[in-house]
């Protein structure tokens, strides 16, 4: 038989799990996290094809090499990960974005499979996407 402390201690314990922001984000080991990088240029992202895989931590690292502001939008993306830093995302954590000469880094775990839209919030009518795969 199970005592009740155990039982309390196993509540609590899940609670404090289900409490936890970000899911996984909080347990991952950062200085192991895979550096993917993507340049943001007129009118394209360089790569604009990015895969990745489900568990895995990553460190996306976003570089405006253009004269224009870029948004890398992806919110059915941003809400199939683990976000560590969620505050670097916009308040509707829809979009990264970058001024010219602008980088920024934002940290996840890949968590639901398929496939997500990228665009440029403000620059798609000019070809400016891309496909994003969680295996």
């Amino acid at each position: 038989m199970i005592g009740r402390a155990a039982i309390g201690a196993a509540i609590v314990a899940a609670i404090a799990a289900a409490a936890t922001p970000y899911g996984r984000a909080a347990e991952t080991d950062w200085s192991q996290a895979e550096r993917v990088t993507v340049v943001a240029i007129e009118y394209r992202f360089e790569p604009n094809r990015l895969e990745f895989h489900r568990g895995v931590a990553y460190r996306l690292h976003l570089e405006n090499a253009g004269k224009e502001m870029h948004e890398f939008t992806a919110p059915a993306f941003f809400k199939a990960v683990d976000i560590r830093n969620p505050d670097a995302l916009n308040p509707d954590r829809t979009e990264l974005a970058v001024q010219p000469g602008e980088q920024k880094d934002l940290y996840f775990v890949a968590r639901d499979p398929g496939h997500y839209s990228l665009v440029c919030a403000d620059h798609d009518w000019a070809g400016m996407t891309g496909d994003i795969t969680i295996e």
